[in-house]
């Protein structure tokens, strides 16, 4: 069985569209910030969040859903609260995502559960931002 730091490394050196639900035009928040970091490492980011559908945010456009998004997606990042991440691992289930990344202090073991059931990957309790420093990750870019 291959430990996390195993699944983290070959998850982010495979993928390269990814969807960041729960996307911030605050510059204080994570997901701001880790969606800046994870383009300038050269993965697509596409920005998902209700409120702010339509509006640009690291230039693209943000969508109001996963369904929304046009191209296939690779890994869902989840910026969302435990109690309501589910919800979002469900859409990246329906669209056929190939892993969800549920960001630090977001825990859904159910949600996990249904999502390795249908083949996901997951990660969870976990930041890109952070591991692709530490692990010596190669990206895209």
């Amino acid at each position: 069985m291959m430990s996390s730091d195993q699944i983290v490394r070959e998850l982010l050196e495979n993928v390269a569209t990814i969807a960041l639900v729960g996307a911030s035009k605050k510059p204080q928040r994570a997901s701001y910030r880790v969606m800046a970091y994870l383009q300038q490492c050269g993965y697509k980011v596409i920005p998902v969040n209700p409120m702010l559908a339509g509006e640009r945010l690291h230039g693209e456009v943000v969508k109001a859903t996963l369904a929304e998004v046009e191209t296939p997606i690779d890994m869902v990042d989840i910026f969302r609260n435990s109690d309501v991440a589910g919800e979002s691992v469900d859409e990246a289930i329906a669209i056929g995502a190939k892993a969800v990344w549920l960001q630090l202090g977001v825990i859904d073991h159910q949600a996990e559960e249904r999502a390795m059931k249908d083949g996901l990957t997951v990660v969870m309790d976990r930041c890109p931002k952070i591991d692709i420093p530490a692990l010596a990750i190669k990206t895209p870019a």
